[in-house]
């Protein structure tokens, strides 16, 4: 040990015989920590902003340092959710600049932070009024080619798409990169023939895309009417299907027909495992093609949603009897009401079973389904929740509580759970 490292103890200044001691280390110096890689800290970065939901995690993780900032900036551009339109028109302010600061020396295609975003989350964004709508859409045409990389679009139902900004979205030579596409509200207007639908067009070059999330406008089918083109049969010989392999989920609600339905019905969807439609089964085909939709592509399924978005006045039309005979290898079935009575000669396949709430005439029909569903372990009730703890035991067994628990009990019997609106038993 050197002297500048030597350790010296002095006795008490009144000792009458004063002198030195070294002190020698027992255990060896540390040794130095090596460095993280950047992937490690890009892995602990991406946690953080995933699982914090604070606001400002960003711009704290930003301000740590100038390594921090190198690793943090391009994963929080990566999930980019904007909720007002000036924040929808700042943010392209930022890519615009960016743009125009294209890197000629050493040839990048896409400057950053254009070239980061991977999900686009709108979802939360409001406008009021006709021109913030008009200012909304135009800030996406001129959005969508700055963002190449973009994977995943999550929009506001109450956002209608124009056309110019669906061929923005579209007309890209990176579109090939988008994945899912969520919350589009379609509307396919006064449009009679497939090839005018300038969201279908968009499909055509989304080859890649997995996820396909559509809202109709809502209106009941006594009120809008759908022709087919020229009044002949279809596919005609000019149709073209769409080439969509790849695509494994579909929500089409609140839309019993529609040129996009009418060319997913005769489109090959090899990958289609999960469908998430609207029951309409009191309109016959070719009026109505949900029915019909399930038969055609329900041989793949493995899970199967009928759902009605929630309206003034909602309009609740009936399901198919013949949803298990359609969808043999499905595992999760939920039902929307009027429950149907299901009719079937057995499935070896189904482990979860839906519904609103309970219903004691659809307890009899469960009651003389259960034999022929021997992989059945959980009935989910699907719009209530288990009254927290702490609630008095006449609130527990009262009204659709009490039922449940009732419910509970029976299924308990044949080794079935019963779960409810947010997936989870009850905690006694």
């Amino acid at each position: 040990m050197s002297s500048s490292q030597s350790i010296l103890l002095s006795p008490r200044p009144y000792a009458q015989f004063s002198g030195k001691l070294l002190l020698l280390p027992l255990l060896p110096s540390p040794k130095r920590l090596k460095p993280l890689p950047s992937e490690i800290w890009s892995e602990i970065v991406a946690y953080v902003l995933l699982s914090e939901g604070t606001p400002g995690i960003a711009a704290t993780l930003l301000r740590i340092c100038k390594g921090f900032t190198e690793i943090a900036l391009p994963l929080v551009y990566a999930y980019v959710t904007l909720p007002t339109v000036a924040s929808l028109e700042r943010f392209h302010m930022r890519l615009h600049l960016a743009e125009q600061k294209w890197d000629s020396i050493r040839r990048i295609p896409y400057s950053t932070p254009g070239r980061w975003v991977q999900t686009l989350d709108l979802s939360k964004l409001t406008f009021t009024g006709q021109a913030q709508a008009l200012q909304y859409d135009s800030i996406l045409t001129k959005l969508f080619p700055l963002v190449p990389f973009l994977a995943r679009l999550v929009m506001n139902p109450s956002f209608v798409l124009s056309r110019r900004a669906m061929e923005s979205l579209g007309d890209r030579e990176s579109v090939l990169n988008l994945r899912a596409l969520e919350g589009i509200s379609h509307d396919p207007g006064h449009m009679a023939s497939w090839d005018q639908d300038p969201f279908i067009r968009l499909l055509r070059r989304c080859e890649n895309l997995e996820e396909l999330h559509v809202i109709g406008q809502g209106l009941d089918p006594t009120e809008l009417e759908f022709t087919f083109p020229d009044n002949e049969d279809f596919p005609s010989e000019s149709f073209q299907p769409l080439e969509l392999s790849k695509l494994r989920t579909i929500t089409l609600l609140s839309m019993h027909t529609s040129p996009l339905m009418m060319v997913l019905l005769f489109s090959e969807l090899p990958s289609l495992r999960k469908l998430t439609l609207t029951p309409y089964d009191d309109i016959p085909y070719p009026s109505s093609l949900v029915s019909h939709f399930i038969v055609i592509h329900g041989e793949n399924l493995r899970s199967l949603l009928l759902f009605t978005p929630k309206s003034w006045p909602t309009r609740l039309h009936p399901s198919p009897y013949t949803l298990l005979d359609t969808c043999p290898n499905l595992r999760h079935l939920s039902l929307e009401y009027p429950l149907p009575g299901l009719r079937f000669s057995g499935h070896r396949t189904l482990r979860i079973l839906s519904i609103p709430r309970p219903d004691a005439d659809f307890w009899k029909i469960i009651e003389r389904l259960l034999p022929q569903l021997p992989h059945l372990c959980a009935l989910r009730i699907r719009d209530v929740r288990w009254l927290r703890k702490g609630m008095n035991s006449i609130a527990q067994t009262a009204g659709i509580q009490g039922q449940m628990r009732e419910w509970r009990k029976r299924l308990a019997r044949k080794g079935i759970q019963l779960l409810d609106a947010d997936w989870s038993d009850i905690k006694e």
